[in-house]
Protein backbone atom coordinates (compact mmCIF):
# COMPACT_ATOMS: atom_id res chain seq x y z
CA UNK A 1 0.00 0.00 0.00
CA UNK A 2 1.11 3.06 -0.69
CA UNK A 3 2.48 5.67 1.91
CA UNK A 4 0.28 8.22 0.52
CA UNK A 5 -2.97 6.33 1.25
CA UNK A 6 -3.43 8.59 4.74
CA UNK A 7 -7.09 7.91 4.75
CA UNK A 8 -7.18 4.11 5.58
CA UNK A 9 -9.13 2.56 8.50
CA UNK A 10 -6.45 2.57 11.11
CA UNK A 11 -6.16 -0.98 13.15
CA UNK A 12 -7.43 -0.92 16.89
CA UNK A 13 -4.79 1.01 19.39
CA UNK A 14 -2.61 2.12 16.34
CA UNK A 15 -3.96 6.17 16.85
CA UNK A 16 -4.27 8.63 14.19
CA UNK A 17 -1.72 8.94 11.15
CA UNK A 18 -1.75 11.23 8.69
CA UNK A 19 0.06 12.54 6.20
CA UNK A 20 1.23 16.63 6.21
CA UNK A 21 1.03 19.22 3.51
CA UNK A 22 5.14 19.43 4.01
CA UNK A 23 5.24 15.59 3.42
CA UNK A 24 6.39 14.55 6.22
CA UNK A 25 3.86 12.12 8.45
CA UNK A 26 2.03 12.94 12.10
CA UNK A 27 0.85 9.88 14.55
CA UNK A 28 -1.04 11.29 17.62
CA UNK A 29 -2.50 8.67 20.33
CA UNK A 30 -3.41 9.45 24.13
CA UNK A 31 -1.09 8.54 26.33
CA UNK A 32 0.02 8.99 30.04
CA UNK A 33 1.88 11.98 31.48
CA UNK A 34 4.36 12.76 34.03
CA UNK A 35 1.41 14.96 35.88
CA UNK A 36 -0.71 11.31 36.33
CA UNK A 37 -2.97 12.82 33.41
CA UNK A 38 -3.76 11.25 29.91
CA UNK A 39 -3.10 13.25 26.51
CA UNK A 40 -3.15 13.65 23.11
CA UNK A 41 0.59 13.11 22.51
CA UNK A 42 2.00 13.98 18.77
CA UNK A 43 5.31 11.84 16.80
CA UNK A 44 6.16 12.98 13.57
CA UNK A 45 7.99 10.87 10.77
CA UNK A 46 9.64 11.10 7.19
CA UNK A 47 7.63 8.17 6.24
CA UNK A 48 4.71 6.52 7.68
CA UNK A 49 6.19 3.41 8.88
CA UNK A 50 8.50 5.52 10.89
CA UNK A 51 5.64 7.68 12.54
CA UNK A 52 3.99 4.43 13.24
CA UNK A 53 6.96 2.95 14.96
CA UNK A 54 7.25 5.89 16.85
CA UNK A 55 3.91 6.26 17.37
CA UNK A 56 3.93 2.34 18.72
CA UNK A 57 6.77 3.00 21.02
CA UNK A 58 5.08 5.83 23.54
CA UNK A 59 2.05 3.67 23.18
CA UNK A 60 4.53 0.52 24.80
CA UNK A 61 5.93 2.61 27.17
CA UNK A 62 2.23 4.05 28.42
CA UNK A 63 1.02 0.55 29.02
CA UNK A 64 4.09 -0.41 30.83
CA UNK A 65 3.50 2.62 33.18
CA UNK A 66 6.59 4.97 31.63
CA UNK A 67 4.76 8.35 31.50
CA UNK A 68 5.91 10.98 28.80
CA UNK A 69 6.90 14.25 29.77
CA UNK A 70 4.01 16.42 30.70
CA UNK A 71 6.39 19.97 31.04
CA UNK A 72 7.97 21.47 28.03
CA UNK A 73 11.37 22.84 29.01
CA UNK A 74 13.73 24.41 27.72
CA UNK A 75 17.67 23.54 27.92
CA UNK A 76 18.27 27.06 29.45
CA UNK A 77 15.72 26.82 32.42
CA UNK A 78 16.39 22.79 33.02
CA UNK A 79 19.60 23.77 33.15
CA UNK A 80 19.33 26.79 35.63
CA UNK A 81 16.98 24.42 37.88
CA UNK A 82 19.32 21.57 37.28
CA UNK A 83 22.39 23.75 38.71
CA UNK A 84 20.10 24.74 41.43
CA UNK A 85 18.39 22.18 42.73
CA UNK A 86 20.93 19.14 41.87
CA UNK A 87 24.59 20.30 40.98
CA UNK A 88 24.96 23.07 44.00
CA UNK A 89 23.41 21.31 46.99
CA UNK A 90 25.77 17.65 46.28
CA UNK A 91 28.61 19.50 44.87
CA UNK A 92 31.69 20.82 46.49
CA UNK A 93 31.97 25.01 45.26
CA UNK A 94 34.71 24.65 42.74
CA UNK A 95 33.00 21.33 41.28
CA UNK A 96 29.56 23.98 40.83
CA UNK A 97 31.69 27.01 39.77
CA UNK A 98 32.89 24.92 36.94
CA UNK A 99 29.48 23.20 35.97
CA UNK A 100 28.05 26.76 36.03
CA UNK A 101 30.86 28.22 33.67
CA UNK A 102 30.78 25.48 30.91
CA UNK A 103 26.49 25.69 31.06
CA UNK A 104 26.92 29.88 30.77
CA UNK A 105 29.51 29.98 28.48
CA UNK A 106 28.83 26.99 26.05
CA UNK A 107 25.56 25.08 26.58
CA UNK A 108 23.08 28.12 26.98
CA UNK A 109 24.38 29.90 23.92
CA UNK A 110 24.04 27.14 21.77
CA UNK A 111 21.25 25.16 23.08
CA UNK A 112 19.61 27.39 25.48
CA UNK A 113 16.62 27.55 23.18
CA UNK A 114 15.65 24.39 22.26
CA UNK A 115 13.30 22.41 23.93
CA UNK A 116 15.09 19.51 25.85
CA UNK A 117 12.62 17.12 24.30
CA UNK A 118 13.66 18.01 20.79
CA UNK A 119 17.51 17.59 21.77
CA UNK A 120 18.94 15.36 18.91
CA UNK A 121 22.47 14.05 18.87
CA UNK A 122 23.33 15.81 16.12
CA UNK A 123 22.56 19.09 18.48
CA UNK A 124 25.44 17.99 20.40
CA UNK A 125 27.89 17.26 17.79
CA UNK A 126 27.26 20.94 16.96
CA UNK A 127 27.68 21.98 20.09
CA UNK A 128 31.15 20.36 20.81
CA UNK A 129 32.18 21.58 17.16
CA UNK A 130 31.23 25.01 18.01
CA UNK A 131 33.42 24.93 20.97
CA UNK A 132 36.08 23.36 19.53
CA UNK A 133 36.09 26.69 17.15
CA UNK A 134 36.10 28.90 19.99
CA UNK A 135 39.34 31.16 21.60
CA UNK A 136 40.04 30.06 24.72
CA UNK A 137 40.98 33.23 25.83
CA UNK A 138 37.96 35.39 24.35
CA UNK A 139 35.60 33.09 24.06
CA UNK A 140 34.59 34.41 20.54
CA UNK A 141 34.08 32.39 17.33
CA UNK A 142 37.18 31.81 15.45
CA UNK A 143 36.40 32.42 11.38
CA UNK A 144 39.53 31.42 10.08
CA UNK A 145 38.30 33.15 6.38
CA UNK A 146 37.38 36.12 7.45
CA UNK A 147 40.10 36.93 10.52
CA UNK A 148 39.56 41.21 9.84
CA UNK A 149 36.29 40.10 11.78
CA UNK A 150 37.40 38.62 14.57
CA UNK A 151 37.04 40.44 17.99
CA UNK A 152 39.59 41.85 20.11
CA UNK A 153 40.41 39.16 22.91
CA UNK A 154 40.21 41.18 26.30
CA UNK A 155 43.53 39.55 27.77
CA UNK A 156 46.04 39.68 25.03
CA UNK A 157 44.90 42.64 22.43
CA UNK A 158 44.09 40.53 19.84
CA UNK A 159 42.30 37.09 19.47
CA UNK A 160 44.76 34.50 20.88
CA UNK A 161 43.61 31.60 18.49
CA UNK A 162 44.08 28.86 21.02
CA UNK A 163 41.44 26.52 20.68
CA UNK A 164 40.29 24.64 23.45
CA UNK A 165 41.70 20.51 23.67
CA UNK A 166 40.49 17.76 23.99
CA UNK A 167 39.81 17.41 28.22
CA UNK A 168 37.82 20.51 27.90
CA UNK A 169 35.75 19.17 25.50
CA UNK A 170 35.26 16.16 27.29
CA UNK A 171 34.02 18.67 30.10
CA UNK A 172 31.48 20.03 27.95
CA UNK A 173 30.52 17.07 27.28
CA UNK A 174 30.41 15.44 30.77
CA UNK A 175 28.51 18.84 31.74
CA UNK A 176 25.34 18.21 29.13
CA UNK A 177 25.26 14.34 29.71
CA UNK A 178 25.10 14.47 33.15
CA UNK A 179 22.59 17.35 33.31
CA UNK A 180 20.59 15.32 30.74
CA UNK A 181 20.84 12.18 32.58
CA UNK A 182 19.07 14.01 35.53
CA UNK A 183 16.22 15.14 33.16
CA UNK A 184 15.59 11.37 32.35
CA UNK A 185 15.39 10.51 36.29
CA UNK A 186 12.92 13.40 36.43
CA UNK A 187 10.85 11.94 33.56
CA UNK A 188 11.61 15.17 32.01
CA UNK A 189 12.94 13.43 28.55
CA UNK A 190 12.98 9.96 27.59
CA UNK A 191 16.61 9.64 27.18
CA UNK A 192 19.94 10.85 26.73
CA UNK A 193 20.96 11.68 23.67
CA UNK A 194 24.81 12.84 24.74
CA UNK A 195 25.48 9.42 25.77
CA UNK A 196 25.00 8.53 21.35
CA UNK A 197 27.97 11.05 20.99
CA UNK A 198 31.63 10.07 21.88
CA UNK A 199 34.20 12.24 22.70
CA UNK A 200 38.09 11.29 22.35
CA UNK A 201 39.19 10.47 25.24
CA UNK A 202 42.26 13.14 26.25
CA UNK A 203 45.93 11.77 26.35
CA UNK A 204 47.45 12.66 29.29
CA UNK A 205 51.11 12.66 29.86
CA UNK A 206 51.98 11.11 33.25
CA UNK A 207 55.56 12.61 34.16
CA UNK A 208 57.71 10.29 36.84
CA UNK A 209 59.16 13.24 38.16
CA UNK A 210 62.57 13.09 39.89
CA UNK A 211 64.95 9.80 40.88
CA UNK A 212 66.68 9.61 44.25
CA UNK A 213 69.77 11.75 43.54
CA UNK A 214 67.33 14.07 42.10
CA UNK A 215 65.29 13.92 44.95
CA UNK A 216 68.33 14.73 47.73
CA UNK A 217 69.60 17.70 45.58
CA UNK A 218 66.42 19.37 45.66
CA UNK A 219 65.93 18.61 49.42
CA UNK A 220 69.51 20.27 49.81
CA UNK A 221 69.13 23.24 47.58
CA UNK A 222 65.38 23.72 49.72
CA UNK A 223 67.02 23.91 53.14
CA UNK A 224 67.40 27.49 53.54
CA UNK A 225 63.78 27.76 52.01
CA UNK A 226 60.70 29.22 53.52
CA UNK A 227 59.02 26.38 52.08
CA UNK A 228 61.65 23.43 53.44
CA UNK A 229 58.91 21.70 54.83
CA UNK A 230 56.55 21.85 52.15
CA UNK A 231 59.03 19.79 49.54
CA UNK A 232 60.11 17.16 51.66
CA UNK A 233 56.47 16.56 52.62
CA UNK A 234 55.47 16.68 48.79
CA UNK A 235 58.24 13.93 48.25
CA UNK A 236 57.71 11.92 50.64
CA UNK A 237 53.91 11.75 51.31
CA UNK A 238 52.95 12.83 47.39
CA UNK A 239 50.88 15.57 48.85
CA UNK A 240 48.80 17.70 46.45
CA UNK A 241 49.74 21.24 46.63
CA UNK A 242 45.96 22.33 47.81
CA UNK A 243 46.18 19.84 50.20
CA UNK A 244 49.57 21.07 51.41
CA UNK A 245 48.56 24.63 51.55
CA UNK A 246 45.40 23.48 53.30
CA UNK A 247 47.05 21.69 56.04
CA UNK A 248 46.14 23.14 59.76
CA UNK A 249 48.23 22.35 62.31
CA UNK A 250 45.28 21.22 64.74
CA UNK A 251 45.70 18.63 62.16
CA UNK A 252 49.41 18.08 62.62
CA UNK A 253 50.86 15.52 65.61
CA UNK A 254 54.73 15.79 65.76
CA UNK A 255 54.68 13.80 69.32
CA UNK A 256 52.40 10.89 68.00
CA UNK A 257 53.97 11.31 64.35
CA UNK A 258 51.02 11.48 61.68
CA UNK A 259 48.66 14.18 60.10
CA UNK A 260 45.78 14.13 59.31
CA UNK A 261 44.35 15.17 55.60
CA UNK A 262 40.62 16.52 56.17
CA UNK A 263 40.58 19.86 53.79
CA UNK A 264 42.24 21.65 51.07
CA UNK A 265 43.15 25.46 49.75
CA UNK A 266 40.97 26.42 46.56
CA UNK A 267 40.02 29.76 45.38
CA UNK A 268 36.42 29.76 44.86
CA UNK A 269 34.35 32.49 43.31
CA UNK A 270 37.27 34.73 43.77
CA UNK A 271 38.22 34.43 46.85
CA UNK A 272 40.57 31.70 48.98
CA UNK A 273 38.56 28.93 50.49
CA UNK A 274 38.87 25.81 52.96
CA UNK A 275 36.83 22.88 51.32
CA UNK A 276 36.60 19.20 51.72
CA UNK A 277 39.44 17.31 50.53
CA UNK A 278 38.96 15.91 46.47
CA UNK A 279 37.44 12.45 46.51
CA UNK A 280 36.85 10.10 50.06
CA UNK A 281 39.91 8.58 49.71
CA UNK A 282 41.92 11.82 49.84
CA UNK A 283 40.99 12.09 52.80
CA UNK A 284 43.50 9.89 55.04
CA UNK A 285 45.72 10.05 58.21
CA UNK A 286 49.82 9.21 57.09
CA UNK A 287 52.57 9.23 59.61
CA UNK A 288 55.47 11.16 59.73
CA UNK A 289 58.76 10.13 59.81
CA UNK A 290 62.18 11.05 59.98
CA UNK A 291 63.09 14.28 57.55
CA UNK A 292 59.31 15.15 57.70
CA UNK A 293 59.28 15.43 61.65
CA UNK A 294 62.58 17.62 61.27
CA UNK A 295 61.32 19.78 59.03
CA UNK A 296 57.71 20.39 60.20
CA UNK A 297 59.47 21.36 63.67
CA UNK A 298 61.85 23.89 62.09
CA UNK A 299 59.09 25.39 60.18
CA UNK A 300 56.75 25.96 63.12
CA UNK A 301 59.72 27.52 65.00
CA UNK A 302 60.22 29.66 61.95
CA UNK A 303 56.62 30.48 61.57
CA UNK A 304 56.63 31.62 65.60
CA UNK A 305 59.55 33.90 64.73
CA UNK A 306 58.09 35.57 62.02
CA UNK A 307 54.29 35.79 63.92
CA UNK A 308 56.32 37.69 66.40
CA UNK A 309 58.18 39.66 64.17
CA UNK A 310 54.98 41.02 61.96
CA UNK A 311 52.77 43.55 62.73
CA UNK A 312 49.61 43.02 61.74
CA UNK A 313 49.98 39.02 61.49
CA UNK A 314 46.98 37.22 61.24
CA UNK A 315 46.74 33.35 62.95
CA UNK A 316 45.34 31.67 60.25
CA UNK A 317 46.34 27.78 62.09
CA UNK A 318 47.44 27.01 58.46
CA UNK A 319 50.97 25.31 58.27
CA UNK A 320 52.31 26.98 54.99
CA UNK A 321 51.05 30.59 54.62
CA UNK A 322 51.72 34.02 53.35
CA UNK A 323 54.36 36.37 55.23
CA UNK A 324 51.63 37.73 57.40
CA UNK A 325 50.30 34.59 58.55
CA UNK A 326 47.23 34.32 55.49
CA UNK A 327 46.15 31.56 53.24
CA UNK A 328 48.76 31.57 50.64
CA UNK A 329 47.67 32.08 47.14
CA UNK A 330 48.45 28.52 45.18
CA UNK A 331 50.15 30.11 42.72
CA UNK A 332 52.22 32.47 44.68
CA UNK A 333 54.63 29.17 45.22
CA UNK A 334 55.78 29.63 42.14
CA UNK A 335 57.85 32.41 43.38
CA UNK A 336 59.46 29.72 45.67
CA UNK A 337 59.55 26.54 43.25
CA UNK A 338 60.81 28.11 40.27
CA UNK A 339 63.98 29.47 41.44
CA UNK A 340 64.37 26.04 43.40
CA UNK A 341 63.95 23.75 40.56
CA UNK A 342 66.71 25.51 38.33
CA UNK A 343 69.07 25.55 41.25
CA UNK A 344 68.78 21.43 41.16
CA UNK A 345 69.19 21.44 37.64
CA UNK A 346 65.13 20.63 37.40
CA UNK A 347 64.08 23.05 34.43
CA UNK A 348 60.65 22.35 33.59
CA UNK A 349 59.73 19.72 36.12
CA UNK A 350 56.02 21.05 37.44
CA UNK A 351 55.63 21.14 41.06
CA UNK A 352 52.70 18.12 40.85
CA UNK A 353 55.58 16.08 39.46
CA UNK A 354 56.78 16.00 42.78
CA UNK A 355 53.79 13.88 43.78
CA UNK A 356 54.24 11.08 41.14
CA UNK A 357 58.31 11.14 42.20
CA UNK A 358 56.76 9.79 45.54
CA UNK A 359 54.61 7.18 44.05
CA UNK A 360 57.55 6.15 41.73
CA UNK A 361 59.77 6.27 44.64
CA UNK A 362 57.69 4.14 47.09
CA UNK A 363 56.84 1.64 44.30
CA UNK A 364 60.84 1.64 43.46
CA UNK A 365 61.58 0.44 46.73
CA UNK A 366 59.09 -2.96 47.01
CA UNK A 367 56.40 -1.11 49.08
CA UNK A 368 53.06 -3.08 47.99
CA UNK A 369 50.98 -0.29 45.56
CA UNK A 370 48.27 -0.59 48.00
CA UNK A 371 50.30 0.74 50.84
CA UNK A 372 51.19 3.61 48.28
CA UNK A 373 47.65 4.19 46.68
CA UNK A 374 46.77 4.96 51.00
CA UNK A 375 49.73 7.28 51.56
CA UNK A 376 49.13 9.82 47.97
CA UNK A 377 45.44 9.31 48.42
CA UNK A 378 44.50 7.86 45.09
CA UNK A 379 41.00 6.71 44.47
CA UNK A 380 41.85 3.67 42.75
CA UNK A 381 45.01 1.80 42.42
CA UNK A 382 45.08 1.38 38.90
CA UNK A 383 46.31 5.35 38.83
CA UNK A 384 48.82 4.64 41.47
CA UNK A 385 50.10 1.89 38.64
CA UNK A 386 49.84 4.12 35.99
CA UNK A 387 52.25 6.31 37.13
CA UNK A 388 55.25 3.99 37.71
CA UNK A 389 54.39 1.90 34.46
CA UNK A 390 56.31 5.02 32.36
CA UNK A 391 59.61 3.34 33.59
CA UNK A 392 62.90 5.65 33.32
CA UNK A 393 65.59 4.95 30.50
CA UNK A 394 68.01 3.49 33.21
CA UNK A 395 65.49 0.75 34.20
CA UNK A 396 64.45 0.00 30.75
CA UNK A 397 68.21 -0.14 30.32
CA UNK A 398 68.78 -2.77 33.02
CA UNK A 399 65.93 -4.58 32.08
CA UNK A 400 66.98 -5.07 28.43
CA UNK A 401 70.57 -5.84 29.34
CA UNK A 402 69.23 -8.79 31.58
CA UNK A 403 67.65 -9.88 28.71
CA UNK A 404 71.06 -9.79 26.73
CA UNK A 405 72.53 -11.67 29.66
CA UNK A 406 69.97 -14.33 29.50
CA UNK A 407 70.16 -14.88 25.68
CA UNK A 408 73.88 -14.57 25.27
Amino acid sequence: MSESSAGRKRANGEGTIYARKDGRFEGAAYVLMTDGTVRRQRVYGRTRREAFDKLAKIQQLSREGIPMPSESWTVERFLAYWLEHVVKPGSKPKTYEGYEGIVRVHLVPTLGRKRIKSVQAADVRRLLLRAGNRCRCCEEGIDAARPEKQRKCCAVGRCCGKYPGTRRLQQIHAVLRNALQSACKEEIIMRNVARLVSVPAPNYRVHRGVDVEQARKLIAESTDDRFHALYVMTLYLGMRRAELLGLAWADVDLAAGHLEITQTLQRVDGALRLVPTKTRSSERTVPLVGLCVDALRAHRARQAWEASQTDGWTDSGLVFTSTTGTPLEPDNLRRSWYPLRERAGLTGTRFHDLRHSAVSLLLGLGVPPHVVRDIVGHAHIGVTMEIYAHASLAEKRAALAKLDERLR
